[in-house]
């Protein structure tokens, strides 16, 4: 059985009958859209989802800068007004 990682769930026939009121009752918080009592899906606000994906953009820029830094031994200092 796998977790829910909300504490939320619905159906995915209560999000058919009517998704506006379930994502109202919501409260914006995550829903689990369960099949079978299994998660399928996630209902997510937008302003919660849009958060999530800066955070990710965030981390895995943060990945490429860990892995450059031992670059920065190979760096040539410039002057931007001499660019």
């Amino acid at each position: 059985m796998k977790t829910v990682l909300a504490n939320r769930s619905a159906s995915i026939s209560e999000l058919k009958r009517n998704p506006s009121a379930l994502i109202e009752k919501s409260e914006g918080e995550p829903i689990a859209i369960l099949n079978h009592n299994t998660p399928t899906a996630y209902l997510v606000p937008a302003e919660a989802y849009e958060e999530l994906i800066k955070r990710l953009e965030d981390y895995q820029l943060g990945l490429i800068v860990r892995s450059r830094e031992s670059e920065k031994i190979e760096a040539l200092e410039v002057d931007i007004d001499e660019l």
